[in-house]
């Protein structure tokens, strides 16, 4: 989803060419940040112009597609650079967990000291239960309601890399398209008719939180273990775990969870093709299907389970959210061999702590200064400011010195070789098939 800068990883012997981090997934990710921040943000600050937008388009939506589409493209290049799952993991528990718990610590104080209560429902669940959930990141799809508002995001991410993890170990990742195809043909066809928190609604909430941590410790420790057999074994449970919750425990329809993960092996499809690694003509029709299928999923189901009004409603700015977030990062990908500005590749390098800390902001903000009464341009302005200067210092001194971390820890012991074949020849060429140097490597 969010990715730090990294030093590239040693290149290994017949490997081809590590890809640099790319400047115009900084530029997408940063604005893409901006864009979930203003649009959480304008609910204080402009609530008027926020209510006439939103007739017709979901700023909070597309962002987080953007955000997908870019997890997508250059997750599976992350852990197919570190050549290990142990690496991997290593890498995505610094990148992630550092400002993660800090954001709901300070998010929860407020509750602590009794100035405030937590977000809606939460208050009502076990703590050891609701941190349990957090920690593994699936709380969305463990029918635990998010400590914080976009946290949400991160649970799918958590079930892509479970799956992405699950097909590198099984030499399945350059299957990457046709399994977008399928996801999105099944949330479709069957998306609609799947239950929602069926488990937790069953089997209690409790003992389903405790069930996926144990079960989610198992998988990861057996996936960075150095057994082969292990290795693949625990991959496939950590995949078949996040499939079964995505697809009857989701907090959101089954349809949409099946939409978000179609729509992130979308970006891995192009990712494939950007290598070479499948034909750029796939990665299109890849691409075409998947926004399609996406766009009937969205309406098909809204006039299945809402009132007419609402459900066209829905189809308008679900619609136009995902069409904005494909062209949106079309045009990043046609800009990937332009120059990005420093400061819009800055946003990016420090997205994550826009992501997770606007949010935060603005529950200090309303605590300590209200919201206004009518929109206020100015206060919205004041508040961009802030979570700006919060937001670097967030990632310089957090973010940053975790991920340094993190990298020293998966530089004790140098790489291997995966256990999957060796890529292809190109079978065709182009120019614009090569990955874009950049002067910091993908880190997402």
């Amino acid at each position: 989803m969010l990715m730090p800068p990294s030093t590239p990883a040693p290149e290994r012997p017949g490997a081809p060419p590590e890809p640099s981090r790319l400047a115009w997934l900084d530029l997408l990710r940063g604005v893409a940040a901006m864009v979930v921040a203003l649009h959480h943000a304008t609910y204080y600050y402009t609530p008027q112009w926020r209510g006439q937008m939103v007739d017709w388009f979901d700023p909070g939506r597309y962002g987080v597609l953007v955000f997908f589409l870019v997890s997508g493209y250059i997750v599976p290049a992350s852990l197919e650079r570190h050549g290990r799952l142990r690496n991997f993991w290593i890498s995505r528990a610094f990148r992630i967990y550092p400002l993660l718990l800090l954001a709901c610590t300070v998010y929860v104080l407020p509750f602590l000291f009794g100035v405030r209560g937590l977000r809606a429902g939460l208050e009502q669940y076990d703590p050891v239960i609701a941190v349990l959930a957090h920690l593994t990141m699936l709380q969305d799809v463990l029918a635990v309601p998010n400590a914080i508002n976009v946290l949400w995001t991160l649970s799918y991410e958590m079930a892509f890399y479970l799956l992405v993890a699950a097909l590198f170990a099984t030499g399945m990742h350059r299957r990457s398209a046709p399994i977008a195809v399928l996801l999105v043909v099944a949330a479709v066809l069957a998306g609609g008719l799947l239950p929602m928190t069926l488990l937790s609604r069953t089997m209690g909430t409790g003992p389903v939180v405790v069930t996926t941590a144990v079960v989610f410790a198992a998988a990861i420790a057996a996936a960075v273990s150095g057994r082969p057999v292990l290795r693949v074994a625990g991959c496939v449970l950590g995949a078949t775990l996040a499939t079964a919750l995505v697809l009857v425990n989701g907090r959101v329809g089954p349809w949409e969870g099946l939409t978000i993960l179609a729509v992130m092996f979308t970006g891995t499809a192009l990712y494939r093709a950007e290598r070479h690694q499948i034909a750029r003509s796939t990665a299109v029709l890849t691409a075409a299907a998947v926004l399609a299928g996406a766009i009937a999923a969205g309406v098909w189901n809204a006039h299945s389970s809402m009132a007419a009004a609402q459900a066209q409603g829905f189809g308008l700015y679900w619609s136009g959210s995902i069409v904005l977030a494909a062209m949106t990062f079309a045009v990043g990908w046609a800009l990937r061999h332009r120059a990005i500005p420093g400061w819009l590749t800055g946003l990016g390098t420090m997205s994550f702590s826009i992501y997770l800390l606007h949010s935060v902001l603005l529950m200090l903000f309303d605590q300590f200064f209200g919201m206004p009464d009518h929109d206020d341009p100015l206060r919205l302005l004041l508040f961009v400011l802030v979570l700006l200067a919060v937001s670097w210092a967030a990632h310089r001194f957090i973010e940053a010195p975790a991920q340094r971390l993190g990298r020293r820890l998966v530089r004790r012991r140098p790489p291997l070789a995966p256990s999957t074949p060796a890529t292809p020849p190109p079978t065709h060429s182009s120019a614009a098939g090569h990955a874009t140097k950049s002067s910091s490597a993908p880190g997402p």
